[in-house]
């Protein structure tokens, strides 16, 4: 029993701590032996040319002013194209775009999904790189400078934008929390990068060498995190660029979260299976140590883990184990109390971040278990319903 404790708590430990301290140790060795690696910049005749690429369904709400963004981004003339898909939208979406003569509309009456309408806007595109950014973030006016400037690179196949989640003053627990989050995310994407590379990037802001793009199946669930891994399946390298930025608003609420969450860990699995080259030691080790160690363990033992690490530190106690095995079975009680007064907060709508923040930890790995159980039975379709945004 206490092996068992022990091998939990360790990989509790190491996958949302320990991985970003020894990850943080390479960078730093890394850089000791080969000094700092320092941003690309390339002068506006060197930079490539471009496709800025946005699937839309049912974004009539915001999708003009996803147009003007757009429409804002600077870049060299006449090295950048828009094209916008919107199939299956129903509520006047592709009409609002086509009130503008320079995106290139793609609309077709039937869904079949987002991955599906990004193959066929891929047709079309003819420009070294193409951009993807969701309908319902706002891009910093330089990002796609930032962005392409990396490609002056051989071995760069594909560049990661920064998610940016917008909380305002009335931050309840999907807010601080997913905001919390994604800072995390934001700093060991940026170690991942330096050490070797990201692994993965974020629907609302990457882009990819257009010659090394490769369509993932259909039911592909996480299709963006699919197409930039393939990428580093065949050998190139995913840096991460946090000066180029997509802001979105929270999720409406944490039923919203958990929605999206559950869609994630569901694809999560599926990716673990479908990645059989990333997650080989022999193919890659670097690769292999930043996607076993960055999502792999999220994705699958460690949520059942941290179930057996409490039950396991509350049965060692109760036999008189010491008080090692008290302290480390009520500081676990009392994240969880704090994690159920977050629950009680959200309900009330009463704002104490301290708890959301432990609140939103479990929100997010009961989504795992869960998602785990949908992939199971075969219930998680690549075409889902967007979860809402606050306003």
């Amino acid at each position: 029993m206490e092996l068992f404790f022990w091998i939990s708590l360790f990989v509790v430990f190491y996958t949302y701590i320990g991985y970003g301290m020894v990850l943080y140790a390479l960078v730093v060795l890394k850089r000791l032996v080969g000094g700092r690696r320092r941003g690309r910049t390339a002068a506006g005749g060197e930079l490539p040319s471009c496709t800025v690429i946005v699937a839309a369904y049912n974004e009539a709400a915001v999708i003009e002013q996803k147009i003007a963004n757009t429409l804002a981004l600077d870049y060299p003339s006449g090295k950048l194209r828009y094209v916008f898909v919107t199939d299956g939208s129903t509520d006047g979406t592709p009409d609002l775009v086509s009130k503008y003569p320079q995106v290139t509309l793609l609309h077709r009456p039937e869904r079949q999904g987002k991955i599906a309408a990004v193959h066929r806007a891929m047709a079309e595109v003819e420009t070294d790189v193409v951009v993807f950014t969701d309908a319902n973030t706002w891009l910093n006016a330089d990002a796609l400078l930032k962005l392409c400037a990396h490609y002056s690179d051989a071995q760069i196949g594909a560049v990661a934008g920064e998610k940016r989640v917008h909380m305002g003053t009335e931050a309840d627990a999907s807010a601080a929390g997913e905001g919390f989050y994604w800072k995390y995310e934001s700093t060991l994407k940026k170690w991942d990068s330096e050490l070797y590379t990201v692994v993965g990037s974020a629907g609302e802001l990457f882009s990819v060498r257009t010659a090394l793009y490769e369509g993932v199946p259909p039911d592909t669930i996480l299709d963006d995190f699919m197409i930039s891994m393939g990428i580093t399946e065949k050998g190139f390298r995913v840096v991460y660029e946090p000066k180029a930025y997509a802001t979105e608003m929270a999720s409406e609420n944490v039923k919203e979260e958990l929605k999206r969450k559950i869609r994630i860990a569901a694809g999560g699995i599926q990716s673990v299976l479908r990645l059989k080259k990333a997650i080989n030691p022999f193919f890659n080790p670097v690769l292999a140590f930043q996607y076993i160690g960055h999502r792999v363990l999220r994705w699958t033992i460690t949520p059942v883990l941290l179930v057996v690490a409490f039950v396991l530190s509350g049965l060692l106690h109760s036999r008189d184990g010491g008080w090692l095995y008290g302290l480390l079975f009520y500081g676990q009680l009392f994240f969880y109390l704090l994690a159920l007064l977050g629950y009680v907060l959200e309900r009330r709508e009463l704002k104490l971040k301290i708890a959301f923040i432990p609140f939103y930890f479990c929100v997010m790995n009961y989504a795992v278990l869960a998602g785990m159980r949908r992939f199971a039975k075969g219930q998680q379709s690549a075409v889902w319903e967007r979860s809402s945004r606050k306003r």
